[in-house]
């Protein structure tokens, strides 16, 4: 079985955000990246497929040479090889057009991404892979087997989750609850010599237009100073919540 993870390059939510050239970029100075959480859950099941069924598994990113350390990364943890689309990102559909085409050429069985990003939250490049790709597709993935060509997939939806049966060729929407949080795993001395010797292939972006641009950012407005009231001044707090709060 031939797996492809498709991998984020995104930044550490510690990070401090900032914009740059009238907020219309995101500025990248001094941020730490790392790979996307949802991609993450994804390529530790995928390490798991590998483990017992003997899968190959290749990362995959849309980026310019800066991500190529968390691919690197991805490759410690375990992964047989990585792809890198020379294109910087600008939309969801051109970045899955990117890897529809690398998906189409490899001929992969699996394709697992995360359900979204964590920098944009768009939430619409795996849908749009199945589409162009003409293979099932199952969001919000929460439990993955394969049996052969046949998969049984478990997903979160409201107030539960769901399980259904279909088959490969499958492209997922993974995240948390695919594996648990105690079974990521951080790469060792080994697997990061090992890294520097696996294949980390470079490919040339086919023309794609970007369908949405970004008009600019901003962050969110700071919170309100704090107002506090004494525990026996219960006329004051009323009159606070009735006038400047507008609660009650």
């Amino acid at each position: 079985m031939k797996i492809l993870v498709c991998i984020s390059h995104v930044p550490d939510t510690t990070s401090k955000i900032n914009f740059t050239e009238g907020d219309t970029k995101f500025d990248t100075n001094g941020v730490q990246f790392v790979i996307n959480p949802n991609d993450e859950f994804g390529l530790t099941r995928a390490m798991w497929f590998k483990e017992k069924q003997g899968a190959n598994v290749t990362v995959i990113n849309v980026g310019g040479a800066d991500t190529e350390p968390t691919l690197r990364k991805a490759l410690a943890i375990g992964a047989d090889a990585a792809i890198r689309v020379n294109m910087a990102p600008t939309d969801g559909f051109s970045v899955a057009k990117q890897l529809a085409n690398v998906i189409t050429d490899g001929g992969y069985d699996l394709v697992i991404a995360g359900r979204e990003s964590i920098d944009y939250n768009g939430g619409m490049v795996p849908g749009m892979i199945a589409g162009l790709t003409d293979a099932n597709f199952v969001n919000n993935c929460i439990g993955l087997e394969i049996d052969g060509t046949n998969a049984k997939v478990t997903r979160e939806i409201d107030g539960g989750k769901e399980t259904v049966s279909t088959s490969l060729p499958l492209v997922i929407g993974g995240q948390k609850g695919l594996v648990e949080e105690s079974d990521l795993r951080i790469p060792n001395m080994r697997g990061i010599m090992m890294a520097r010797k696996k294949p980390l292939t470079v490919v040339e972006p086919t023309s794609t237009d970007a369908e949405t641009s970004s008009i600019s950012f901003e962050k969110p407005a700071p919170k309100g100073a704090v107002t506090l009231v004494s525990a026996d001044n219960l006329d004051e707090l009323v009159n606070l919540l009735h006038n400047e709060a507008k609660v009650i």
